[in-house]
Parts: C-alpha cells; structure tokens; sequence
C-alpha cells in the first residue's frame, strides 16, 4: 500500500512512471557496483591472506634472531648497536579509486640506495644472529607496508559494500514495491474515473433523447388537438 496520499491525476501518474525508471535504471548500477565491489573484496581479502602469512613468518624469523643475539651479546652492547640507525625512510600516500571509494596506496623509499646502510652497526663486535634480526625486518618492512594498505582498503570496501546493500534493498523492498504499488492505484483510479464518466454521458444522452422524445409527442398532441378543432 502507498505510504502516503496519492493524488489520483494523470500528471501525477506521469511523474511516478519517470521515478519508477529511475529508480530500476538506479537499482540494477547499485547491483552491478555492489557485485564488483564485492569481487575486488574478495581478491583483496585472499591476498591479504597470503600477505599476513609472509609477514607473520618474517616476523618470527625477526624475533627469534633478535632472541638469539640478546643471548649472544650484553643488553647494553645490542642497545648501543641499534642506538643510532644510518638508513632513513620517507613514506608517502597516494589515493586510488576503486567503484568511488578512495583507497590509499602506501609507497616508501630510503634515503641511501646501499643496502648495507640498514646495519648501524660494525660487524665485528656485534652477533651475526642480529645481522640476521635486521635483515628480516627489513625483508618484511615492504611486505608490512603493504599488509596495511591492504586491510584500509578492505575496511573501506566492507563499509562501501554494506551502504550499497542497504540501499538496493531499500529500492528493492520499499521504493520500487510502492512506487509500483502508487501506479496501480492511479491507473485503476483513472480507469473507474473514465468508466464513470462514459456512463454518466450515456445517461445524460439518454435523459436528452428522452427530453426529446417528450418534446416532440407535445407537438404532436399539440397538432392533432388543433387538427381536431379545426
């Protein structure tokens, strides 16, 4: 049934058909974003995956050198030797449009290109096992970096998906049923209007041919009474 009073006019009929396009031409965009957006989701979520997995392990690899050299060497031998790093990083975010939702896109470079500058420390005093330790994190930095960019973008992508949902449903369930619903109505309201009115001209038709079915037995009884005088 209509939410509200329907005004039962022609130009109001007019105007409820051009909604009802819009609003299917509306319903089938939003589906079709949805259903990309969710494929572009699940890609997303099936690399990061694989992405969390590399980086977990990088991490364990990270944390089990870092565990073995703290072994190895005095606590304040390894907090002197990573006191004062050589390598430096400048990280930069971009924006990428996916189906009209702006997703950052994470890019980083270091300041020196040598990448034995990532060591601020001499070899010869130091484990090899935190050599190991700093080079797994810096292995699982690009990975990290990436990791983050990928889970903003599907949180996102979660958030844009359900706003969509709810609006193809509203437009499925409530807009389009009562829209078409309206249309009904006024279309079944005209047709009772038109049938009323041929009706209402017959009887008027009626009452007029008997007016003058009437008028013309006058003049007739009015010519034979005459006639009769005569």
């Amino acid at each position: 049934m209509p939410t509200t009073t329907v005004n039962a006019t022609r130009m109001e009929l007019t105007r409820l058909k051009k909604k009802l396009r819009t609003a299917v031409r509306g319903h089938k965009l939003l589906k079709d974003k949805r259903d990309e957006l969710m494929k572009q989701f699940l890609d997303l979520i099936r690399e990061n995956r694989d992405l969390r997995r590399r980086v977990e392990e990088g991490m364990m690899r990270a944390h089990g050198s870092f565990t073995v050299a703290s072994a190895l060497m005095s606590s304040e031998m390894l907090e002197q030797s990573l006191l004062y790093p050589k390598q430096s990083v400048d990280l930069n975010m971009k924006f990428k449009n996916i189906m009209s939702v702006n997703t950052p896109v994470y890019q980083f470079s270091t300041r020196s290109e040598n990448s034995g500058d990532i060591y601020p420390y001499g070899f010869a005093t130091t484990s090899g096992e935190l050599d190991g330790a700093v080079d797994a994190l810096s292995s699982v930095f690009q990975d990290m970096l990436k990791l983050a960019q990928i889970e903003k973008t599907t949180q996102l992508l979660a958030e844009e998906i359900e706003k969509t949902r709810r609006r193809v449903n509203a437009l499925e369930y409530v807009m389009i049923p009562d829209t078409q619903y309206k249309i009904k109505y006024i279309t079944m309201k005209l047709d009772e209007n038109e049938r009323n009115n041929t009706i209402r001209l017959m009887k008027v038709k009626d009452m007029m041919l008997e007016q003058a079915l009437e008028e013309k037995r006058k003049e007739t009884a009015a010519a034979l009474k005459l006639f009769e005088n005569e």
